[in-house]
């Protein structure tokens, strides 16, 4: 999400329309039903992963963008493409509505998506044949490989993709299986705490209990705990 001037909209809207489908927001901070709407167009937009973009004008601040839409009340949405106007509506929608507003947007699948959403080893190597670094397919596939023990391959595809939250938790879940880590019975948590003592002076230590952390996820308390822990041995 950015938010555009008079001043940017020509390059933040209008030429980035050529690349990826903007959906603009026009809005002002008075107008209850533009703070209502705001967060749903966000979510909505937030869920493509990027593959529809957001930008937020206050016409009070923007006058000029406000001309060229014509607006006579907002909240007002537009979708952009290929710098032209392809749809939008007046007023505040329900949420429904608006991902569906949101959808319209998105490309059709490939049909390595097709592939990928399948989810089977032979339908994730298919989609990968036809689109080397697709990100679901690698994910998924390198998932597959780590829970049967195929670390080195899982590895190789990931590296393919750029690193998100869930293909860093996979990476990690891969080397912990090269080294043959196994979690104690006593849980995750003595095993952490028996590197800590290491951390400092064994780099393999230290990449032991990174990746352990990654398995954890950002959601779980520990991991917030165990890494202010690891900083506090480190500096």
């Amino acid at each position: 999400m950015i938010d555009v001037t008079d001043d940017s909209f020509e390059s933040a809207v209008l030429d980035r329309s050529t690349v990826v489908p903007m959906v603009v927001d026009l809005w002002a901070p008075w107008c209850g039903p533009c703070r209502s709407l705001g967060p749903i167009i966000e979510a909505a937009v937030a869920a493509t992963g990027g593959a529809v973009e957001l930008a937020k004008v206050n016409v009070d601040e923007n006058p000029r963008v406000s001309a060229s839409f014509q607006v006579q009340s907002i909240p007002a949405v537009y979708a952009v493409r290929d710098r032209q106007v392809v749809d939008g509506f007046i007023g505040a929608l329900p949420e429904a509505q608006v991902r569906e507003f949101v959808g319209r947007l998105l490309p059709a699948p490939s049909e390595a998506d097709t592939l990928a959403a399948r989810g089977d080893e032979a339908s994730l190597r298919a989609a990968l044949e036809q689109q080397h670094d697709h990100p679901v397919a690698v994910v998924a596939l390198a998932r597959l490989l780590v829970e049967r023990g195929e670390a080195d391959e899982a590895l190789e595809l990931l590296a393919r993709i750029p690193e998100t939250a869930e293909s860093r938790q996979v990476a990690a879940e891969a080397r912990l299986v090269q080294k043959h880590v196994e979690v104690p019975a006593e849980g995750i948590d003595a095993l952490l705490d028996g590197l800590l003592d290491k951390v400092r002076t064994d780099d393999a230590a230290r990449q032991e209990f990174i990746d352990l952390l990654e398995t954890l996820g950002a959601e779980d308390p520990r991991t917030a705990s165990y890494r202010k822990a690891l900083a506090a041995r480190l500096f």
